[in-house]
């Protein structure tokens, strides 16, 4: 496992980044036709959604 160890503002920069970042790969998800190309843009999401999880906890 690896361990990231971020300051306050680093925490919240990264937090924006994947907000904005998620929103975008939402529209790209509903837009995808081949499921196979949705389906791994889905894996992608919930798995930036587990990091942003993790950040909350701060």
């Amino acid at each position: 496992m690896t361990t990231l160890n971020l300051n306050p503002e680093q925490a919240e920069t990264l937090r924006e980044t994947l907000e904005s970042y998620l929103s975008d790969l939402r529209l790209e998800i509903a837009d995808t036709e081949k499921l196979e190309f949705r389906e791994n843009l889905k894996k992608k999401e919930a798995i930036l959604n587990e990091i942003l999880e993790q950040l909350g906890q701060d």
